[in-house]
């Protein structure tokens, strides 16, 4: 522990973004009127930038800067292939693949696509599997993340953090849904970003300047051996093929900013937007972690590694603000985890099953009250990951995805490419999913984790296309709209105006592409 005393200055700009951040989560929130729309979708009138910003404000979080910059410190630069691989492989499905149909449906959530495509069975799969992997995996890594930094810097007991993040979240975050996450997330952006290049810029003067960075070019690897323990080539053929579909093509989590989206033209400018910063942002995380070595040698633990550099290198004023930035991290991700939670649970359990004629003022209260309970369950969860901290615990995140994650993939990416997947062969992979990952983790403990996660989506693509094969589908005319064709890539011909020139998202899509792919053929 490092007992860093903050100072006066650092102090003030420390608690003064607390009280900017809740102070706007509550403003926003008596913005919105009391209707579900309003509440889970911040009334269908988000912007572009706000889009694409929300949606790396809540994907970046506190196991990015604390555990990716331990992965980076203690593997190099390969940490980054998880955050651009998300940009060829998730957001590409996204994009060209399964965003038409959600905005064209009007969806509110993931499971009532599949509702549509197949029938209930199919959505409440999905309800569990992902309620499971929010909690679980989303909320209760962030809150270790963000308390293990706050212990380590401040001193302040782990359980303590854990409780007043939670807390201090949930408070705005339960009182103004979607529209107080996506306002305060805009901010948490900025100061995220300020408080990443602070800390890069100190911790690469220290090391001595860029030369240093270039330095450690030599050893930048983006595609490692077939038998690397924890990132072998071969997890392109399956295991982050499958994580990466599910995280930003199929997740909540992350797509309910595009159904909140004005309209179709905001929603793909705002993912391409937010690949770019998706580009960006890595580099701010990893550049530091390449040349810290240098500096700090012996680091016992690897998620030390952030707390380290803040306490060492920086100096006051600029500690207030990297601190600020974390929290930040933590704050905007966990909003964006619970409000996807109850949104899940008002629009795929509550009104289906309890209440199908609620009013609009039930289901806004229900989503509040289960935001309660979803809190308390993290908090309950993050005891599970200081008991797997003598690795580094963004590891055991993206396993614990692994777990959860195929049966999901195969149920969106057989049900919108191939019009014979049948309701039976889709239950059959989300069944699956969880009891082949456990068999294959008992079986080959040694095995990298993306190849049993890779193993286990093959298997339930297999298993889906048998049983659906063997099982009567639905007929043609019950599938229209949901399955996807060429005509998916256009916008509606009442859109097309938009797009015109430098308006075009495919430009600028296949700008970010070639940068991408430059840095993988580059430092394959």
């Amino acid at each position: 522990m490092m007992n860093l005393n903050l100072s006066a200055l650092d102090a003030f700009i420390f608690g003064t973004y607390i009280l900017a951040v809740i102070g706007l989560g509550f403003y926003a929130s008596r913005k919105g009127q009391r209707t579900k729309r309003d509440y889970f979708l911040a009334g269908d009138k988000l912007p572009w930038w706000m889009i694409g910003g929300s949606i790396i404000a809540s994907n970046i979080s506190s196991h990015h800067l604390v555990g990716a910059m331990g992965v980076a410190y203690s593997r190099g630069f390969v940490a980054i292939a998880m955050e651009w691989g998300a940009i060829l492989i998730g957001f590409n499905a996204l994009l060209w693949i399964f965003l038409p149909f959600y905005i064209r449906n009007g969806f509110y959530t993931m499971p009532e696509f599949l509702q549509k495509r197949f029938g209930g069975g199919a959505r409440t799969i999905y309800s569990i599997l992902v309620l499971l992997t929010y909690v679980f995996v989303e909320i209760g890594a962030v809150l270790y993340f963000g308390a293990l930094s706050l212990h380590s810097l401040l001193g302040i007991p782990i359980l303590t953090s854990v409780v007043v993040l939670a807390v201090a979240t949930g408070v705005y975050t339960i009182a103004g849904g979607l529209r107080a996450v996506i306002w305060t997330e805009m901010l948490q952006l900025v100061i995220l970003i300020m408080g990443g290049i602070a800390l890069s810029i100190a911790t690469v003067n220290a090391a001595g300047g860029m030369g240093a960075v270039m330095e450690t070019s030599k050893d930048w690897n983006l595609i490692l051996p077939a038998n690397d323990p924890d990132f072998p080539w071969t997890m392109y053929l399956g295991g982050l093929l499958c994580i990466s579909v599910f995280y930003c093509a199929t997740n909540q989590f992350i797509v309910q900013r595009t159904l909140a989206a004005k309209n179709e033209w905001h929603a793909r400018i705002g993912v391409i937007f937010g690949d770019y910063l998706k580009f960006l942002i890595p580099l701010i995380i990893t550049v530091p972690a390449l040349v810290a070595p240098k500096l700090f040698p012996n680091l016992d633990k690897p998620d030390l590694l952030f707390p380290t550099l803040v306490e060492n290198l920086l100096p006051s004023g600029l500690v207030g603000l990297v601190m600020a930035g974390l929290i930040a991290a933590v704050m905007s991700h966990l909003s964006g985890a619970i409000n996807s939670c109850t949104t899940i649970l008002t629009m795929d359990v509550f009104i289906p099953y309890f209440r199908p004629h609620a009013t609009e003022a039930q289901s806004v209260r229900f989503g509040r009250g289960s935001g309660i309970i979803i809190i308390i369950l993290g908090i309950i969860c993050t005891a599970l990951l200081v008991a797997h901290s003598e690795k580094p615990v963004f590891l055991y995140l993206l396993n614990a995805y692994g777990l959860f994650t195929p049966g999901i993939a195969t149920m969106f990416l057989l049900g919108i490419l191939w019009k014979r997947t049948t309701h039976t062969g889709a239950l059959t992979a989300g069944i699956l999913t969880i009891p082949l990952s456990l068999v294959m983790e008992f079986l080959f403990p040694q095995m990298p984790f993306f190849n049993r996660t890779g193993i286990v989506f093959w298997a339930c693509m297999a298993a889906c296309a048998g049983i659906s094969l063997l099982t009567k589908p639905k007929p043609e005319a019950e599938l229209q709209g949901l399955i996807w064709n060429r005509a998916s890539l256009s916008l509606l011909p009442a859109e097309r105006e938009q797009q015109r020139g430098l308006r075009n998202p495919f430009i600028w899509w296949a700008i970010l592409t070639v940068m991408v792919l430059y840095f993988y053929i580059r430092y394959a």
